[in-house]
């Protein structure tokens, strides 16, 4: 009966279970060990693997078809774009082997409208001269001709299209010539030959250009109105 009533055994018995050096401090959180933490380890893994294999898009992740198929196209398109390029590069290379004297060629055929000019202005009388004289205009006029030789051979040709019709890519009309005895837009004068460098202009001919003469039933003295 005195065993009743001792203080010191607990109500519940439960209680006397828990050591007293828990008190005061947090229980512990369980975490998975053993083969129960690898297999979540690796479902974590492989959660990572499929979310680095998706599109940064948010889409559907490329099927191995498809990103063949998107590898063959890269490398169709680069050289497609490598094909150009070579192509590009040689037409460049071309071009400047054939056009790299232009202006160096402009800038001689100054000197050969010198020359020309200088034939055109020696009257008759002095071409009939003594020989030392006929000579000397023999030399000029060979010298001309020489340098239009020489030009030809690197490409470079003249362009006199008198009695030719007007051509706008070739020719530079300096005024109009009316007259019933040509057709219109026929070149009936030729101020300045013009020269061509292989299949491009190098500079045009200056020419004089045919229109249709005006009316004989129309008064003298007046212009006629073109304006329209």
């Amino acid at each position: 009966m005195a065993d009743e009533n001792r203080s010191d055994i607990p109500d519940n018995p439960e209680d006397a279970a828990v050591p007293d050096a828990m008190d005061g401090h947090d229980m512990p959180i369980n975490e998975p060990t053993g083969e129960e933490g690898s297999s979540a380890n690796a479902d974590a893994g492989a959660d990572a693997e499929v979310e680095m294999a998706a599109p940064a898009g948010g889409g559907a992740a490329m099927t191995p078809e498809e990103q063949v198929a998107d590898l063959k196209d890269k490398l169709l398109r680069a050289l497609a774009e490598n094909e150009n390029i070579i192509r590009r590069a040689k037409r460049e290379r071309e071009d400047a082997g054939k056009y790299a004297a232009a202006n160096f060629a402009r800038d001689m055929l100054t000197v050969g409208d010198n020359l020309h000019r200088a034939l055109a202005a020696i009257p008759d009388a002095l071409r009939d001269g003594d020989d030392a004289t006929r000579s000397f205009i023999e030399g000029v006029d060979m010298t001309g001709r020489d340098l239009l030789s020489v030009l030809e051979r690197h490409g470079i040709k003249r362009l006199s299209p008198l009695g030719e019709k007007f051509n706008h890519d070739q020719h530079e009309a300096l005024f109009e010539v009316p007259t019933a005895e040509a057709e219109p837009g026929t070149v009936v004068q030729v101020v300045e030959d013009g020269f061509m460098i292989h299949d491009r202009l190098l500079r045009p001919a200056r020419v004089g250009v045919a229109k249709a003469a005006p009316d004989s039933g129309e008064s003298e003295g007046h212009a006629v109105d073109t304006s329209a």
